[in-house]
């Protein structure tokens, strides 16, 4: 299990901090109620609460725009919050340490400080964060996380006896002649600093081990050193075994060739780990995803399927038990790490894609899907399902308009997934549907 201890003294930096330097506070986002139930409820059993105390109070020292403080001094915070400053060091940099906060510093007869605030990450990016969801789960215990999970569970309503009737843009209002608008860049808008993974890798020994005559002088760039940060975090490498990945993947322009750089770490962990992937794949739909309990219908005994089976079970039932193919779990993992897919829309997807394609997974017809329903946002199972069948019912109109291709379009109707049925919750499953489902959640046992 994964638990927080704080660093003494550590990220202080060895600089001394005195009550009369100065610091001032910058809005870099917009903060709402929601957002302040977000840090109590979710940031508060992690940081405690002096450094959300701290939050609000750097916060409340914005002047009546909301937009940046005036100039102050850390003897106010002491006076305000009655702590000693050393208190309020610990405290800001547990908030630094969870994207709630960034600290500039500059030195001078008196110091100063500037801290930039940043909204905290929305419930379902904080749920399946690798680090901060599981935190919260041992910090609270298994019955105060679900409690804190199923507040902010999403309401499920069953809309498919409803059409949807919502006026787009174009069909409320009419383009006409104008004045041309310059846009202005420095509007305010909700900015979310992230937990950033750092010193996984020593930077200055990995890029000394690399000839510069290999090396373009822009290769580690800021996005690349997070991409190398995060596949050894991913894969759990060292900077000793990253050095070979890297220079393998560096081309012919002395630049990192990211798609090559995550097959090879992949492949490295795979060899290090009995072909076996990261246990990503073996994840399942997070319970705030879900969909409520007490739904007997053959549709509701799908989405229980989809939610609680990982894509790894998933796939390997389709496969009747048989061990999936290394490619596809590769594929699997893309949709779950690149895509960041969640593990019950990848089973839909998976579903979907096997039953329209004659049981192949065509790897860029997958990914053009899945890319498609990460821009749509789609996150449970319900919308997975209902998106593939809007989809499907597009297609089909494509197909019936061509007269030549009717029969093809009737043959295709037999292969579709058994929730493609206006009549669902009515009817009565098949042998064949009841064998297959059975088998599935088999899985779950």
């Amino acid at each position: 299990m994964i638990y927080l201890g704080y660093k003494v003294g550590d990220g202080m930096k060895n600089r001394t901090i005195l009550p009369a330097d100065t610091y001032i506070v910058v809005n870099k986002t917009v903060i709402n109620d929601s957002d302040r139930k977000l840090i109590t409820m979710l940031y508060q059993p992690i940081i405690g609460y002096t450094a959300v105390s701290l939050y609000f109070t750097l916060l409340d020292d914005l002047n009546r725009f909301a937009v940046m403080s005036h100039d102050l001094t850390h003897h106010h915070l002491m006076a305000t919050m009655q702590l000693k400053l050393e208190d309020i060091v610990v405290a800001r940099e547990k908030l630094e340490a969870c994207g709630l906060l960034k600290t500039y510093y500059k030195e001078g007869n008196v110091n100063q400080y500037v801290y930039l605030i940043y909204s905290p990450m929305s419930a379902h990016e904080f749920f399946n964060h690798p680090i901060l969801g599981v935190v919260l789960f041992n910090n609270l215990g298994k019955k105060e996380y679900e409690r804190i999970v199923n507040y902010f569970k999403i309401p499920h309503i069953n809309l498919g006896e409803y059409e949807d009737i919502t006026s787009s843009f174009d069909e409320v209002f009419t383009s006409v002649l104008g004045n041309v608008l310059e846009v202005r860049q420095e509007i305010i808008k909700r900015e979310v600093n992230r937990p950033s993974i750092e010193n996984r890798i020593d930077f200055n020994l990995l890029i000394s081990s690399i000839p510069s005559s290999m090396v373009h002088e822009r290769c580690f760039s800021k996005d690349v050193k997070e991409l190398i940060n995060s596949l050894s975090y991913t894969y759990q490498l060292d900077t000793l075994a990253m050095q070979g990945l890297v220079r393998d993947s560096l081309n012919e322009k002395g630049m990192i060739d990211r798609n090559l750089l995550r097959k090879s770490a992949r492949e490295y962990y795979q060899f290090e780990h009995n072909g076996n992937l990261p246990t990503v794949i073996y994840n399942k739909q997070p319970d705030y995803l879900k969909k409520p309990a007490g739904d007997n219908s053959k549709w509701a005994k799908m989405v229980y399927a989809f939610e609680n089976l990982t894509p790894y079970q998933f796939l390997k039932a389709k496969y009747k038990g048989a061990e999936p193919t290394d490619r596809d779990k590769r594929l699997i993992e893309n949709l779950l790490i690149d895509q960041k897919l969640n593990p019950g829309v990848v089973n839909v997807l998976i579903a979907y894609v096997l039953k329209i394609n004659h049981e192949k997974l065509k790897k860029s017809y997958v990914e053009t899907i899945a890319g498609q329903w990460k821009r749509l946002n789609i996150e449970t199972v319900e919308e997975a399902m209902r998106i593939a069948e809007k989809e499907h019912k597009k297609m089909k109109k494509v197909l019936t308009k061509n007269k030549t291709v009717k029969s093809t379009s009737s043959k295709k109707e037999n292969k579709l997934p058994a929730w493609f049925d206006k009549e669902l919750e009515n009817t009565e499953t098949t042998e064949e549907e009841a064998n297959e489902l059975n088998q599935i959640l088999k899985e779950l046992v």
